[in-house]
């Protein structure tokens, strides 16, 4: 089969999309900051070339504006913008896609990282009295994400897959706060002109967004012009990266798009020729909203070329006797290693805590007070921005050296305090093991879609796409049994969208829910034929009389992904397939689902009860 030619032409696209996932593993990221870290200790410590190197001299003179710099103010405001600049796509897409969408499912992050923002401040400024060197509070405020997330695929347990997605939402929040933080207390010399410039600059990009440009070389012209406001400013120029990504045009694929990239295609097949390939490629790159086309693009370049180079160029300490006992008899390092290592476990774990004990809706599985506190632990790998909060706070250059002994050594605690918490977690509380047998998140009456009593004493809990099998086989064993039992048994109907016309029915269902007609959409969807579209949901939509403006807006926007993806994890690490799976009472029914063996074992769980 690997020999027949349609297969041949394949081995490109599948050679790219491993390389693509190997660029983008959050392992692999980890390991490559981890190394150029190793390397840039090892170099300042062998001879003098390390500082030689990095504060040799840079760049050009515009007018009265001076653009050299040392080649580590180069790294550190002008490379790293592009860091910032991913830091900004990743909070606009969490904020306008992900799981800080939600008011609901972010008040637990939010909560989170605000506890680790202000546990670890406030620990560094008590420690550090009324030292000079207390200006540098900043550096206790931040995970380093690429690090925090990388490591916890190694340390947390395997079958708790809303860590990450919490680590994930706790560290956009985390940036933001950290961002405001420099931008506030850390801009001295403020030139307002050059600011004012700046301004006329994020207008241009909003524009351009306005416009509907697609293409990426005016977004470039005006993103380095506003850095260079910005520098001159006297503002850290990395914030232009984090102002021009929040303008980046963010949205669901639109199907209007994808139906222009579709016939520009076919009128390509039809005649292939140079021109008309220009224009389906142009066609489907359009498609892609510029945020989540860049953030794709760039992403292994910082990961494994700016990140890295940062590291380089700041993590390099002589590491003689007298350099470590200055730095370990100073309050400033036990100030950074107390309020990133403690005080980011402290303020996580506390505030979520309370969250959890206020809100009992925000439990879900995996999430638990153990795993939280391991979260919050290896969220004191501050390092990246910790580091150039250090740099840019402190002017000695012993502090700064005392700063960065303390970053790095509180990375390294933070991650083995957290691997003891997830190795303890597990072995005196251990999540339950990875498996389907039972029921992993409770029926939530005010969440869940349910059909019958809210409070009728047998409960089945559907997780099903509107595939084929469940519209012609498992719904009309449901109904039956249903019809059976009566007011005895309330139906729960959970998403397992697998495939994209899987999740075209999902959020058919939650659009037509927001209007209080899901079951009614979903008995509609039940008759139709072959595999679900849009356009075939948009007519069961008109059948049963919805407002179709709003609910084709709520599918393209793909407000409820977030939901649907989130019944997903549920089954995370189960074994699958396009049968829907079905708990009765909180027990997997392993037998085969007709109508005939959900009534035996409901009325058998009755007659127990």
């Amino acid at each position: 089969m690997e020999n027949h030619p349609e297969h041949q032409n394949l081995q490109p696209l599948r050679r790219s999309i491993r390389i693509h996932r190997w660029l983008t593993n959050d392992v692999y990221a980890a390991v490559a900051l981890a190394l150029a870290t190793v390397a840039a200790l090892v170099w300042a410590n062998v001879g003098s070339s390390y500082e030689t190197f990095w504060h040799s001299h840079f760049g050009f003179i515009l007018g009265s504006l001076d653009f050299e710099l040392t080649l580590h103010e180069w790294v550190d405001e002008g490379i790293m913008a592009i860091f910032f600049f991913m830091v900004g796509l990743d909070v606009r897409r969490d904020l306008a896609l992900g799981e800080l969408r939600s008011k609901r499912r972010a008040v637990l992050p939010v909560a989170a990282a605000l506890g680790g923002l202000i546990v670890p401040a406030a620990l560094f400024l008590i420690i550090e009295g009324g030292a000079e060197t207390a200006s540098a509070w900043g550096t206790v405020i931040s995970t380093d994400t690429a690090f925090a997330v990388g490591m916890l695929a190694v340390v947390a347990p395997r079958n708790a897959p809303r860590l990450r997605v919490f680590l994930l939402a706790l560290a956009v929040i985390d940036d933001i706060a950290a961002l405001t933080v420099i931008a506030v207390f850390y801009t001295t010399d403020l030139n307002l002109l050059a600011l004012a410039l700046a301004g006329v600059g994020l207008i241009g990009v909003w524009l351009l967004e306005r416009a509907n440009v697609w293409r990426v070389g005016p977004y470039l012209m005006l993103a380095i012009y506003t850095w260079g406001c910005f520098f001159a400013s006297g503002v850290h120029a990395t914030l232009a990266g984090v102002l021009i990504a929040l303008l980046m045009p963010v949205y669901p694929l639109r199907r209007s798009d994808l139906q222009t990239a579709s016939q520009v295609f076919d009128l390509f097949h039809q005649a292939p020729q140079p021109d008309m390939a220009k224009r389906a490629r142009e066609a489907l790159t359009s498609t892609v909203p510029m945020n989540q086309r860049l953030s794709s693009a760039i992403a292994p370049y910082v990961n494994y070329l700016v990140v890295p180079l940062f590291a380089l160029a700041n993590a390099g300490v002589a590491l003689s006797g007298d350099a470590l006992s200055s730095a370990f008899t100073s309050r400033l390092t036990w100030g950074i290693i107390a309020g990133l290592v403690a005080g980011k476990a402290i303020g996580i774990t506390a505030a979520s805590m309370l969250v959890l004990k206020l809100s009992p809706g925000s439990r879900l599985p995996g999430l638990d007070g153990p795993r939280i506190a391991g979260v919050g632990a290896l969220s004191g790998m501050g390092f990246t921005i910790s580091l150039l909060v250090a740099g840019m706070a402190l002017d000695d250059p012993t502090a700064v050296d005392q700063a960065r002994v303390g970053v790095i050594a509180a990375s390294l605690l933070a991650l083995g305090l957290s691997w003891v918490i997830f190795h303890l977690s597990k072995k005196f509380k251990p999540l339950p093991p990875p498996s389907d047998a039972h029921l992993a998140r409770d029926v939530d009456p005010e969440a869940d879609h349910i059909r019958g009593p809210v409070d009728a004493p047998a409960t089945l809990v559907v997780y099903a796409s509107m595939n084929y099998t469940y519209r012609r086989q498992t719904a009309i064993a449901i109904s039956q049994t249903r019809a059976a039992l009566g007011d005895q048994l309330r139906v729960v109907l959970r998403h397992a969208a697998d495939s994209d016309n899987a999740v075209t029915g999902a959020l058919a269902l939650e659009a037509a829910g927001a209007q209080g007609k899901f079951w009614q959409m979903h008995d509609e969807m039940l008759g139709i034929r072959g595999p679900l579209d849009f356009d075939l949901v948009h007519d069961a939509a008109e059948r049963i009389g919805l407002d179709v403006g709003r609910f084709e807006r709520r599918i393209e926007r793909q407000t409820d992904r977030e939901r649907v993806d989130d019944d997903g994890l549920d089954l995370a690490g189960s074994e699958l397939s396009e049968k829907p799976v079905i708990y009765l009472d909180g027990e997997r029914v392993s037998t085969a689902a007709n109508s005939l063996t959900l009534t035996l074992g409901a009325r058998k769980a009755l007659a127990g009860a």
